[in-house]
């Protein structure tokens, strides 16, 4: 089993990049874990404060529940992944999905390198760069399209929390990967050379640690 951590900022293309190394890679060997489901459950705030409620800061998540479950798959049993809903900020407590182990087991997420417990767990971290800019476009089109918000509120967001959390957890936990991805996932190169690292560490020709 590889466990593969894929981090970087909000927008930065991670799931493209995670769709990409799905395609590339046996589909069927492959299991992705979204740090986005461990979000603590936040569905007591009020309206007001799930508006400006913070979700990059490391305290948002449930890094006890997401280091537990990944280490259940290591030992080779099966997992319950949370349900999370960004518009209601609550995580459901009768719904799952259900995961079985595979051979990749994928973990993405904006601030799991910022954990020193789970970081340890990855047997390659990998970082997905992109430009302020263009992180900032598709996070106004995803939450306006698939979270409820306007412009006005996503910018808000962004000024408010995103862009400084970003500069404060996330940008500086970049040092921690063994491979950096410019560019997104529209960096081919970066991607195929992520792909052959994968398929040698499977082979074992090459060491991890």
């Amino acid at each position: 089993m590889l466990i593969i951590g894929i981090a970087g900022g909000t927008g930065s293309g991670k799931t493209t990049v995670v769709n990409k190394l799905k395609k590339l890679l046996k589909p069927e060997d492959v299991v992705v874990i979204s740090q986005d489901s461990y979000y603590k459950d936040s569905s007591n705030l009020t309206p007001e404060e799930k508006a400006v409620h913070n979700f990059d800061h490391p305290n948002s998540i449930d890094f006890e529940l997401l280091i537990r479950d990944i280490k259940r798959l290591k030992e080779g049993k099966s997992i319950e992944e949370p349900v999370y809903s960004y518009v209601t900020c609550s995580r459901s407590t009768t719904e799952t999905v259900h995961i079985e182990p595979a051979t990749i087991i994928i973990i993405e997420g904006i601030l799991i390198f910022t954990c020193e417990e789970l970081r340890k767990l990855f047997d390659i971290l990998v970082f997905v760069d992109a430009d302020a800019d263009d992180r900032l476009s598709r996070v106004i089109r995803r939450d306006t399209q698939e979270r409820g918000k306007n412009v006005e509120q996503v910018l808000k967001r962004y000024q408010e929390t995103v862009k400084p959390m970003h500069l404060q957890f996330i940008e500086p936990s970049k040092r921690y990967a063994n491979i950096i991805v410019p560019q997104g996932g529209h960096n081919t190169v970066a991607i195929n050379i992520l792909v052959a690292t994968i398929e040698k560490a499977l082979k074992g020709k090459i060491g991890l640690k």
